[in-house]
């Protein structure tokens, strides 16, 4: 949970950057790598997120810029990364903006249930990682490099000289 509006921006901040870092190295062919036939692709998962941060901003009550729920996922990986950076951008300003650190201890309904507003923001970033990391699995089946974001990535080490960790 957080308890201040800074400590969330300095978060999000974060996790927003690993996540640009990560959708940068998609390609348009990888969008259509799949989980499973008839399960998400990659372009669909990236494409969840920038929509769940309306979805999920929404229902705490910010003003969030996304896409409209039920856009197609785009065939582009840039207009996936633009989309991204414009949609997580909005969600740190509608925060520093539209909320207090006190109204973070406020009890706000949420999927059913009562949250605190601090605990629907980190609600909110866990579910971001939970996607990214899942994306990273499929970024390996398609082929693609992955880009490391809480230390190095297997392909990174050796960048590094270094043997990669066991």
């Amino acid at each position: 949970m957080y308890h201040s509006i800074q400590e969330f921006i300095d978060d999000w901040t974060n996790e927003h950057q690993a996540t640009i870092k990560v959708f940068s190295y998609l390609t348009d062919k990888s969008l259509k790598q799949e989980v499973t036939p008839n399960g998400r692709t990659l372009g669909s998962l990236a494409w969840h997120i920038i929509l769940s941060l309306g979805e999920i901003g929404g229902k705490m009550g910010l003003i969030v810029v996304t896409p409209p729920e039920g856009t197609p996922v785009p065939q582009c990986a840039q207009d996936i990364v633009d989309a991204y950076e414009k949609a997580g951008n909005s969600i740190r300003i509608a925060v520093k903006e539209q909320w207090s650190d006190v109204l973070l201890l406020e009890t706000i309904e949420m999927y059913g249930e009562k949250w605190t507003r601090g605990s629907s923001l980190c609600s909110l970033v866990k579910h971001l990682i939970h996607h990214r990391g899942q994306m990273t699995i499929l970024m390996r089946q398609a082929g693609l490099k992955v880009p490391g974001v809480y230390g190095p990535s297997y392909e990174e080490w050796f960048e590094l000289g270094l043997p990669p960790a066991e």
